[in-house]
């Protein structure tokens, strides 16, 4: 299977994931600071600023595209609970 790095840059972290990892997944362990509202009933809060390899992310789907207009977000933004790693990415906390 084929391994990725995601560079968490507001903690200067980079992990390697397998293909297919969705961010939230290493977010937590690593210490990122990526807000995760969906515990609190809140979600789309876990929006993060791709800055190197948003090519590298899964297509967004239908329900993160909804949330991501429904937050506002801007351009190359992405939600760390459905954006699966498929190369190199780095991203920080939006």
């Amino acid at each position: 299977m084929s391994k990725y790095n995601i560079t968490f840059a507001d903690i200067s972290t980079t992990i390697t994931v397998p293909r297919g990892t969705r961010i939230v997944e290493v977010a937590e362990k690593v210490g990122a600071n990526i807000p995760f509202g969906c515990k609190e009933n809140d979600c789309g809060d876990c929006i993060v600023e791709v800055l190197q390899g948003a090519e590298n992310l899964s297509s967004p789907s239908v329900l993160e595209t909804n949330l991501l207009k429904m937050k506002f977000a801007k351009p190359g933004n992405r939600l760390a609970c459905q954006a699966m790693v498929l190369g190199n990415v780095t991203v920080k906390p939006a």
